[in-house]
């Protein structure tokens, strides 16, 4: 297949650990079925007429930058489960990095993106093999340098900080990537105009600007702010939790592994990887 993945892997496997490291409709089916909001535990399900315990094959998932610790420990899990799985790669980028990619030819089993909009452009490709099942919801805060030296409280404060003109450095999601989109949402609620000294195509690599002194603040998850360890301290942003949208997961189209990749998919919405994600920050899908 053209176009190899052009991200950053990280290998999974059973005895190593990543660091404690129209959507709307198919929301309303899943929570219908589930009665919950999750569905019955992955080794209780059958995928495609097979036991899911008996399954088998390798995976390569594409997700956003912002899961990388939570699918990594996610992947580990499941695979205690599904023993006979194994994953590939786990690649980590921008979401709409990687759907240009998948839309491109990349060989990808599983895609998991930040938003609805990224997703149906892979929908609109004909290229996803279910129905995109949303998994998780995020909030951004204000990622800023440990002890918030320059005490921003705001996003009023990067435009103008103390109200003497002092600007802080900032750096934000370009807007064709989901935390860019989101963030550029709040600052237009609250009549805020900034322009960033930097553009990211993923929220690590602002995350990583703003750890390294290359800027005084940055627009982020507040998942990544737990992942990044106390290297960035986080600025919660009133009613942000309403413009990031809902994080999709779908196995692809022509999977090599199709079963597998449809459980794992599926487990997403099981009570150990929920369990998972509410530790790393992440909220639940809202009920409708």
């Amino acid at each position: 297949m053209p176009h190899a993945l052009a991200t950053s892997r990280t290998r999974s496997s059973a005895g190593t650990r990543a660091r404690r490291a129209g959507v709307a409709t198919v929301v309303a089916g899943i929570l219908a079925l589930t009665g919950c909001g999750t569905a019955p535990e992955s080794g209780d399900t059958d995928v495609d007429g097979a036991a899911g315990t008996n399954l088998s094959g390798s995976l390569t998932v594409a997700a956003a930058a912002s899961l990388q610790e939570a699918f990594a420990e996610i992947a580990d899990d499941f695979r205690v489960e599904h023993p006979g799985v194994e994953f590939d790669a786990l690649t980590f980028d921008g979401s709409s990095v990687l759907a240009a990619q998948i839309i491109g030819g990349a060989p990808v089993d599983v895609f998991a993106s930040a938003d609805e909009h990224t997703m149906s452009s892979v929908a609109d490709a004909g290229l996803l093999g279910a129905e995109p099942v949303p998994f998780a919801t995020s909030s951004l805060e204000i990622a800023v340098a440990p002890g918030n030296p320059l005490g921003i409280e705001s996003l009023a404060d990067l435009d103008d900080l103390g109200g003497d003109g002092r600007v802080p450095t900032l750096v934000m999601c370009a807007p064709e990537v989901p935390c860019g989109a989101a963030a550029r949402q709040l600052l237009e609620r609250d009549g805020v105009e900034l322009d960033p000294a930097s553009e990211e195509q993923n929220v690590t690599a602002v995350m990583t600007k703003v750890a390294s002194g290359e800027a005084d603040a940055g627009l982020i998850y507040r998942s990544d702010v737990l992942r990044s360890a106390g290297e960035v301290d986080g600025i919660e942003i009133p009613g942000a939790a309403e413009a990031a949208g809902s994080y999709l997961i779908a196995p692809l189209e022509g999977s090599r592994s199709d079963a597998a990749a449809r459980a794992f998919a599926d487990y997403l919405l099981t009570d150990s990887a929920q369990a998972r994600l509410a530790d790393l920050g992440f909220g639940p899908v809202p009920v409708p």
